[in-house]
């Protein structure tokens, strides 16, 4: 899936929902590129979904992920490294604008090429909403967490769910 604008990006989330046949809640609002015009929106929105993060790494030895966590949560990239078997590091935000068509601060978990790895946190799963920016920096979505894996089997991405624990 080659997609390069961030209106494609938009239409493919919206397509995917429809496929999924998951309900969701979409706003329009100022474009919202860091966490204080995040929480002076969702303030002003009234919104009650948890905030997402999307972390786009790229992968030793080639090739991308994605993490899909919790905005208060950090890397593990020990975790990450024993679940793919190589070290990641964050993408610099030219290389990730020039792979997935993302602007810093409005990373889209969904509508990535094909071959980036998905990895999901366990900890969105605790969640009754989530919420994520669909492409565009100024429109945000919500959908029930219960839908997610429904959402994640219409990906045509590898999906990797990381453990809440792996013993050292």
């Amino acid at each position: 899936m080659a997609l390069n604008t961030l209106e494609q990006i938009y239409q493919t989330n919206i397509d995917l929902f429809s496929r999924a046949n998951v309900p969701y809640q979409a706003w329009q609002h100022e474009p919202i590129l860091d966490f204080d015009t995040d929480a002076r929106i969702a303030n002003e929105l009234g919104w009650t979904a948890s905030p997402s993060k999307s972390l786009f790494m790229k992968i030793k030895g080639g090739g991308y992920c994605l993490l899909l966590t919790h905005r208060d949560s950090r890397l593990d990239s020990k975790l990450v490294k024993q679940v793919i078997g190589k070290r990641v590091s964050v993408c610099s935000n030219e290389e990730m604008i020039a792979a997935i068509a993302c602007v810093p601060g409005a990373v889209c978990p969904f509508a990535l090429p094909d071959e980036v790895i998905l990895l999901v946190d366990p900890v969105v799963y605790l969640h009754q909403e989530l919420m994520y920016t669909p492409g565009k920096p100024d429109h945000t979505f919500a959908f029930e967490t219960k839908h997610l894996d429904d959402l994640l089997a219409m990906l045509p991405n590898k999906v990797i769910r990381l453990p809440a624990d792996i013993p050292a």
